[in-house]
C-alpha cells in the first residue's frame, strides 16, 4: 500500500499523453509519404503549378485569336484600299483628270454599238476604264444615241461633255482637207481671223461675228460679265487660246469657233478660278492682265516679275496709271485702222497712260505662262520695269530714279556707247 504522501506526489504530476495519439500521427504520416502524395503545402505548389498551365495556354489561345483578328483587319483594310484606288481611279477617269488636252478626231462606225465605242475610246487613249463608260451611258440614257462619223474630243473631257460631243452631228465629211493652224502666244484675235481665211478655213469677218457674240455654252463664259463694256473694242480678244489647231477646209465659222472654245474651257482649271477668288479678281481681268504681260515680256522667265510690277500698281494709291507701252500700241496698230467711227473714248479705254487700272480689253491671247503669271506674280516692291528688246534683258526698279539710270543704261548699250560709270571714270582720269 502506498502511503498518502506518495499517493499526493503522484497525483500532483500532470498527466502524460496518451502515447497511441503520438504513434497514430507518426502512422499517418508515415502512410501518407508512403502512399506517395504531398503534404498540405506541397499540394498547393502542385495547384499553383497547375493553374500556371492553364494560363499558358490561354495566352497561347489569346494569342492565335488576336492574330487572327489582325489577320481579318489586314484583309479588310487591303480590300477597301483597292476598292479606294478602284473608285479613285474610276472617277478620274469619268472627270477626265490628268487626260491630254490635245483634240483628236474620233471615228464612230455606222452601227457601232456603246461597247465598240467605248473599246476603240480606250484604244485610242480617250477613256482608261470601258465599262465605267457603257455603265455611264446606261445611266444617262444616251446608250444608243452616238452619232457616227468624226467627232473633235479629248482625253481631259469629263463622260458627261464627251458623250454630249459624240451626240453631235460629225465635224465634217472625209473628203473635206484638213489643215493643220498654230496661233502663236501674244496673237491678237484679228490676225488669226485673217490666217483663218488665208488658209481657206472660213471667212475671217464671219469668224470674228461668231466669236465675239459667244454664248456658246461653256463654262467659262459663266465667269465672264453677263453685259460686255461698250468700251471693248473686241468683246472676246484674249479667248482665242493660242494653240496648234486642225481644221477642215471651207468650215462653218461657228465650228470653228466652238473648237477653240472648248480648247480655252480645258484650259481654265478649277485651281485657277479658286485662285481668282482668292485675288478678287475676275476672269476677264485675269485675261487683260495677261494679255499685257505677254506682249511686255521678253520671254516667260520674266513674266513672274513683270506681273508683281502692274500688281504693286494696282493696289498702290500712288500708281493709278499702268503706263504700258504696248497698250498704246493696241489703240494705234489693231483698234484704229479696224474700227468703223473713231471714237475717242475706246482709245483712251485702252490706253493706260490715259486711264486707271486695266483697259477696257484684252490686247492679244496670252499662253498659259502669261495667264500663270497673272494669278501668280512674284513678290517684289518694284514700280517700274525697261526691257532691252535687242538682248530681251529686263531691268526692274522702285523709284522713278532707278527706272530713269536703267533707260540711260540701256540705250548707251544699244547705241554701242560705254556705260556711264566708265564714262565717269575717264573723265576723272583726264583730270
Amino acid at each position: 500500500m502506498k502511503s498518502e504522501n506518495e499517493m499526493e506526489f503522484t497525483s500532483s504530476l500532470p498527466e502524460a499523453e496518451p502515447k497511441t495519439e503520438v504513434r497514430q500521427k507518426k502512422i499517418k504520416v508515415s502512410q501518407t509519404e508512403e502512399s506517395g502524395e504531398l503534404p498540405h503545402h506541397h499540394t498547393a505548389q502542385k495547384k499553383k503549378h497547375k493553374k500556371r498551365k492553364t494560363s499558358q495556354k490561354e495566352r497561347v489561345h489569346r494569342s492565335a485569336r488576336v492574330y487572327g483578328v489582325l489577320m481579318m483587319l489586314t484583309f479588310v483594310f487591303v480590300i477597301s484600299i483597292s476598292l479606294a484606288v478602284g473608285i479613285i481611279e474610276i472617277g478620274k477617269d469619268m472627270l477626265g483628270i490628268n487626260g491630254s488636252q490635245r483634240l483628236v478626231l474620233f471615228n464612230i462606225p455606222e452601227g457601232a454599238t456603246t461597247a465598240q465605242i467605248a473599246q476603240n475610246l480606250h484604244d485610242d487613249g480617250i477613256i482608261k476604264i470601258p465599262k465605267a463608260f457603257i455603265y455611264f451611258s446606261k445611266l444617262s440614257k444616251d446608250d444608243g444615241n452616238f452619232v457616227a462619223g468624226n467627232h473633235e474630243i479629248s482625253a481631259s473631257m469629263a463622260y458627261e461633255t464627251l458623250i454630249d460631243e459624240l451626240k453631235k452631228n460629225p465635224a465634217s465629211d472625209d473628203s473635206q482637207a484638213v489643215v493643220d493652224i498654230m496661233f502663236p502666244e501674244g496673237i491678237t484675235l484679228y490676225d488669226a481671223a485673217m490666217k483663218l481665211q488665208e488658209n481657206n478655213i472660213c471667212d475671217a469677218q464671219k469668224f470674228l461675228y461668231y466669236f465675239n457674240a459667244g454664248n456658246l455654252g461653256y463654262e467659262f463664259e459663266d465667269h465672264l460679265p453677263a453685259i460686255s463694256s461698250t468700251l471693248k473694242f473686241y468683246r472676246m480678244e484674249g479667248y482665242c487660246f493660242p494653240d496648234t489647231y486642225t481644221f477642215y477646209e471651207e468650215s462653218d465659222p461657228a465650228d470653228v469657233c466652238r473648237k477653240i472654245y472648248m480648247n480655252f474651257n480645258l484650259k481654265m482649271t478649277s485651281a485657277y478660278y479658286q485662285r481668282m477668288e482668292e485675288l478678287g479678281v475676275s476672269l476677264d481681268e485675269i485675261i487683260i492682265l495677261a494679255s499685257i504681260i505677254q506682249k511686255e515680256a521678253a520671254h516667260d522667265g520674266d513674266m513672274p516679275m513683270i506681273s508683281s510690277v502692274f500688281w504693286n500698281r494696282l493696289r498702290s494709291t500712288e500708281f493709278p496709271k499702268l503706263q504700258s507701252d504696248v497698250t498704246s500700241l493696241y489703240v494705234e496698230n489693231v483698234i484704229k485702222p479696224h474700227i468703223e467711227l473713231d471714237n475717242q473714248a475706246i482709245y483712251d479705254a485702252y490706253d493706260t497712260y490715259v486711264c486707271n487700272g486695266l483697259p477696257a480689253g484684252a490686247l492679244c491671247n496670252p499662253g498659259l505662262a502669261a495667264i500663270e503669271a497673272a494669278l501668280y506674280p512674284a513678290e517684289s516692291n518694284y514700280y517700274y520695269f525697261y526691257a532691252n528688246v535687242d538682248t530681251g534683258e529686263t531691268f526692274f526698279a522702285t523709284t522713278l530714279e532707278e527706272h530713269n539710270a536703267n533707260i540711260d543704261k540701256v540705250e548707251r548699250v544699244r547705241q554701242g556707247l560705254p556705260p556711264e560709270e566708265e564714262t565717269a571714270e575717264n573723265e576723272g582720269e583726264e583730270d
